[in-house]
């Protein structure tokens, strides 16, 4: 079983909901190809393209006799860093959903709905992680500046203060802010994200 579809139905433009749905059904014709037995989706009103799609793909029970002999793989593919640019875009994109999935977290909301894509936990390791990462490594945007925690931090206070801008009342970007930067700014890797956020609700109910 592969990663879930992130696409969600977009009710307000015909023409950006049937690319997302497209979106969709190549990513489970891939699944079905590959010899994933079964897959999940991010809404319930993409279960019929999954189904449609894994039915025709997979008409016994599972794909167990596939054994993807054309595949083959080894401990150097394991361990090959990673190649390409680091735009500004996507750090921004790292800063400004990890925010938005872990302030939401803050108020009781595990799943959230972010650019028309639903995010959840996993989504906020990512980024968070991947920032770790590039700060500890001396990562280069593709205009060669150093992505160090003086640069995040600086991109970080204008994504949030965009979000502050139309946030709600009641708002927790502030407290995630500065979860997140304890985060990436920490001399070693924190396990998980949401446990320095689990002690700041308990230390509150407190």
């Amino acid at each position: 079983m592969g990663g879930m579809a992130a696409q969600i139905p977009i009710r307000n433009d015909a023409a950006a909901n049937e690319a997302a749905m497209e979106k969709v059904r190549a990513d489970k014709l891939r699944e079905a190809s590959d010899g994933h037995d079964g897959t999940w989706v991010a809404h319930p009103g993409l279960v019929p393209i999954a189904k449609e799609i894994f039915d025709k793909a997979m008409p016994e029970p599972h794909q167990i006799a596939r054994k993807r002999q054309d595949v083959a793989i080894a401990a150097d593919d394991l361990l090959r860093f990673p190649r390409g640019t680091i735009p500004e875009a996507g750090l921004r994109q790292n800063l400004n959903v990890g925010l938005g999935y872990l302030e939401a977290w803050l108020r009781g909301n595990g799943c959230v709905p972010l650019y028309n894509l639903m995010e959840d936990a996993a989504t906020a390791e990512i980024s968070r992680a991947q920032l770790w990462q590039w700060v500890r490594h001396g990562a280069q945007l593709e205009d060669g500046r150093a992505i160090d925690l003086a640069l995040c931090n600086a991109i970080l206070d204008e994504e949030l203060a965009k979000l502050k801008a139309k946030a709600d009342e009641g708002s927790r970007y502030d407290d995630a802010a500065a979860i997140f930067r304890d985060l990436i700014g920490a001399p070693r890797f924190p396990e998980w994200l949401t446990i320095p956020a689990y002690e700041k609700i308990v230390a509150e109910g407190a």
